[in-house]
């Protein structure tokens, strides 16, 4: 009597919420194998008009501007997730300057932009590209390394410095490359950061291309629990109707059985990896990512982790100082100064400034030893050596960098852009352009801008996959999403287990044995 009482409790437990969470699930799965392969789809776009209010272009906002770049007396290239624009000092006229990139919005994702001789070098999401000022065909550059993804580059006198996540690469000429793996940083301790081994362990990076596959499967493990479970519910309800209807049920009984067969083996196959995979997924993002964004745990050996370079995955921006002759490095564990030769260990700033989880966006420098820095969590003036810090909004000196706090600042700082006759802008995240002189207004984005610039298959994946996709229906309490859906799933697949383990186990097991001996 007993069994029978928790068999039916679990079986409300695995019921109801199933039902419910099945639509995210599915959703989480299909988004879940985009992101795990952009290159693959980054050629695909949706046309902007068919996403959510939130996702229309509104005042340069979402990140359409990160930064620009003086080309002439009276031209300006302005660069970001909207690709490259041509425009000039009072920003009333604006031309598409990309062509050349390969199809696909997210191969013109923009992260800089430099000016070598009488050519432009641009990096981006997928690679290094290159291109004549006067006779614009943009055409990409191989690196000398496996990885694609140029995330910032910086001139030192007529040397260019290449920084990806992992590396950096300095030319005079854009062909002879010199690959650099930077020297561990003082008191290295070959550790990495708990977000960075729970994000691979989430993606199956952490094991390779085959660990990718592995996840990929595992989406579709849920697609098929999600869509078997919810025929379970259904078949009774069409069982009954034909029986009222004098219909015949044979075939619809047996295929009752056997989607229950499956569902249960397959389910119990992978449970653990199932269960694993979303406690994973739900760290990385608000409210369990902030107690263990600043955590470091030591890294898994014979992983895509476990290598010799120190700086594997941590590289995020870099400027040569001319008049110190060293070289400022962000990176994900925080800010480092390099000698000229780049020959001994970083040299770790005295004190830290507030960079988001999401990056460093703006690094702006203001005085030979004083930086404008700008990311999620706000804009600051800082002095590297002394590690002062004012709050550029408020003028007011700002607290140091809290560990533990919000990854997300008021203001989301995502890009800067200067000209000579009409100052300095900057750009929120949400709400786009803000002029620092009370008498300037950035004007707004063209027809043209927007209908070239529409959202890339893995950027709505993304945005599906974090829950902020819903944003614009219940607003700040989607950030509840990810960790109610991940606690829903695992209490639904654990009763599920339960329920087979209490009532299908026998069955299953006659079943298995009798496919063997037919085999």
């Amino acid at each position: 009597m007993k069994k029978a009482k928790l068999i039916r409790l679990f079986k409300k437990f695995h019921k109801w919420p199933g039902i419910i969470i099945s639509f995210f699930a599915i959703l989480y799965a299909l988004s879940g194998i985009v992101l795990n392969h952009r290159e693959t789809f980054s050629s695909f776009d949706i046309p902007r008009k068919l996403m959510p209010p939130g996702y229309q272009y509104k005042n340069w906002n979402l990140a359409a501007a990160r930064g620009s770049l003086e080309i002439g007396n009276d031209s300006l290239l302005i660069y970001g997730n909207i690709g490259i624009w041509l425009t000039n000092n009072q920003f009333d006229q604006f031309e598409d300057f990309n062509q050349g990139f390969p199809k696909g919005i997210d191969k013109r994702k923009i992260y800089s932009l430099k000016s070598m001789g009488s050519q432009l070098v641009a990096a981006t999401h997928f690679g290094l590209y290159v291109t004549e000022k006067h006779d614009v065909s943009w055409h990409k550059i191989p690196l000398p390394l496996k990885e694609e993804r140029v995330v910032d580059l910086t001139m030192k006198d007529d040397t260019l410095m290449i920084l990806t996540r992992n590396h950096l690469v300095k030319t005079g000429d854009l062909q002879n490359m010199i690959p650099t793996k930077l020297p561990a940083p003082i008191g290295y301790e070959g550790k990495i950061g708990l977000f960075n081994t729970l994000w691979e362990l989430h993606s199956g990076e952490l094991f390779g291309m085959a660990g990718r596959l592995f996840v990929d499967l595992l989406g579709i493990v849920i697609i098929w629990l999600s869509v078997s479970g919810l025929l379970h519910f259904f078949y009774p309800k069409w069982i009954k109707r034909r029986k009222e209807k004098n219909i015949p049920v044979q075939s619809l009984v047996s295929s009752k059985r056997w989607n229950l067969h499956w569902h249960n083996v397959i389910g119990y196959l992978a449970i653990i990896f199932l269960i694993v995979n979303t406690i994973a997924g739900m760290f990385l993002r608000p409210p369990l990512l902030i107690p263990i964004a600043s955590k470091q745990v030591g890294i898994i050996p014979y992983t895509h982790l476990d290598n010799n370079n120190a700086w594997h995955d941590k590289h995020r921006r870099i400027h040569w100082n001319d008049s110190l002759n060293i070289y400022l490095l962000s990176t994900s564990e925080g800010f480092y100064l390099l000698d000229e030769s780049l020959s001994q260990p970083p040299v770790p700033t005295v004190n830290q400034p507030p960079v988001s989880v999401m990056g460093l966006n703006v690094l702006e420098p203001i005085s030979p030893d004083t930086y404008l820095l700008g990311s999620f969590t706000g804009m600051y003036a800082w002095n590297m050596h002394s590690g002062a810090l004012i709050d550029f909004m408020t003028g007011k000196p700002a607290a140091l960098a809290n560990p533990a706090g919000r990854p997300i600042g008021t203001h989301m700082v995502a890009g800067w852009i200067k000209s000579r006759e009409t100052g300095a802008f900057w750009f929120d995240y949400n709400h786009g352009a803000t002029a620092l002189s009370p008498h300037s207004k950035f004007p707004q984005m063209t027809a043209e801008m927007v209908t070239k610039t529409p959202t890339s298959w893995w950027n709505a994946a993304l945005e599906i996959h974090t829950g902020r996709i819903f944003e614009h229906l219940i607003g700040p309490f989607y950030i509840l999403i990810v960790p109610l859906a991940g606690l829903c799933i695992i209490i639904v697949l654990i009763s599920g287990f339960f329920i087979w383990w209490m009532a299908y186990r026998k069955d299953t097991s006659k079943s298995l044995q009798k496919n063997h001996i037919h085999k």
